[in-house]
């Protein structure tokens, strides 16, 4: 034989091999396979996300009502300090000049309207006897009227002066603890239009609020009463929990993002929240535990010709026995069963049963085909979660 004719043998050799193989070797049919997961007892919850700014429940500005220069400051940053205490001391120079020609003032004032009633109180008498004019005497009531008068505005603005010398003296107005220190000594404050914050008191950092802007897509599903969970980027590992206290009804948008303030208490044993940390909430909007559930998706499962493996055999309700929802209920020796159930609550991905279904029990969530598989190697029933063939292989396993 020559050597063309010998390869020509050769590549038919190998055709005739592959072509056997290929079409003795076991054909593998599509199957069917149910993804069939448990009823389960837990808990069902949905929350809303925002951030917010942790801030002292009564936070309070002292400031001053009268204009001068800071004489003396008698408490710094974080200082204790208690209602009516000392804070500071304006320079009283000029306000006590001003009370002096107050008084100096009101003096005057007092000897013109005692002349002016003496005066008066004699043309009483002589007015009655009609030994003077009506003219004369309406001149003579005119000057007391006004003399009275204008001793009772001197009397004002001596207890006006008093008041301001008063103001020079800065107190604390609650018990808390200064968080903010606006002035120096020797600084001049203004208090012509607007009060001049001098101090920033927190009444109580032990009991702390958190003030958050809600989306307007998400501010429907937040109520008063609401737990929360939350976390400030200083303590990235600690939980801090909260209640919903008010959903305040004003709206504030920025940006053409329509939000609503969300005020939440907080319990602040340990200190650790100080004024002005960023929190990163979650507002509990639903929260129910120890109940039945099952997938939601469990509820769309609709049974058609050809959804189950050939093993399995189903049984469906009829029309008269159908109320409410129903799911596929995987029973013992390949059956599968439509039962009716009664749902609760749900965040979307899980659903409450009320009624028709016990932990412990399977239903169906969904079918799928599965090409090219031996159907040997098929389960002799419908596989649960734990031998679902969609589940992911564990590296170096053995697979069957």
């Amino acid at each position: 034989m020559n050597k063309k004719k010998i390869i020509v043998i050769v590549v038919l050799l190998v055709l005739a091999l592959i072509l056997f193989f290929l079409f003795s070797g076991k054909k593998k049919m599509p199957q069917r396979v149910l993804d069939i997961e448990p009823v389960e007892m837990g808990c069902i919850s949905s929350s809303v996300t925002a951030t917010g700014k942790v801030e002292p429940v009564t936070e309070v500005e002292v400031g001053t009502q009268v204009s001068g220069k800071i004489d003396k400051i008698h408490v710094d940053y974080n200082s204790k300090v208690k209602k009516g205490q000392l804070l500071a001391e304006l320079d009283r120079s000029t306000l006590s000049t001003s009370l002096e020609s107050a008084k100096t003032d009101y003096n005057n004032a007092l000897n013109e309207y005692g002349y002016y009633k003496k005066v008066y109180d004699r043309n009483v008498a002589l007015h009655e006897k009609s030994l003077i004019s009506d003219a004369e005497f309406e001149e003579v009531e005119f000057q007391y009227m006004k003399a009275s008068n204008s001793l009772r505005k001197a009397k004002y603005e001596v207890d006006r002066a008093k008041t301001n010398l008063g103001y020079a003296t800065i107190t604390s107005p609650i018990n808390g603890v200064v968080i903010s220190v606006e002035v120096e000594e020797g600084q001049t404050v203004a208090a012509s239009m607007t009060t001049p914050t001098l101090f920033v008191i927190a009444e109580n950092l032990v009991d702390m609020q958190v003030v958050a802007n809600i989306d307007e897509a998400d501010i429907g599903q937040v109520a008063e009463g609401q737990k929360v969970e939350f976390t400030v980027d200083a303590y990235p590992n600690d939980k801090f929990n909260g209640v919903v206290r008010q959903v305040r009804l004003e709206p504030t948008t920025t940006s053409n993002v329509v939000t609503y303030e969300v005020i939440v208490d907080a319990k602040n044993p340990d200190l650790k929240l100080k004024p002005g940390l960023t929190a990163n909430i979650a507002v509990m909007t639903l929260y129910k535990d120890s109940i039945v559930t099952i997938p939601s998706k469990a509820l769309k499962f609709q049974m058609e010709d050809g959804l189950l493996p050939p093993n399995m055999k189903a049984v469906a309700l009829s029309p008269e026995e159908m109320s409410g929802s129903t799911v596929w209920v995987v029973k013992d020796k390949g059956l599968a069963e439509q039962r009716s159930v009664k749902t609760g609550v749900t965040n979307g991905s899980r659903i409450e049963i009320l009624s028709g279904l016990e932990a412990g029990e399977k239903v169906i969530v969904s079918s799928m085909e599965t090409a090219g598989m031996d159907p040997k190697a098929m389960p002799a029933g419908a596989p649960d979660k734990k031998n679902s063939p969609f589940m992911p292989q564990r590296p170096g396993g053995k697979r069957k």
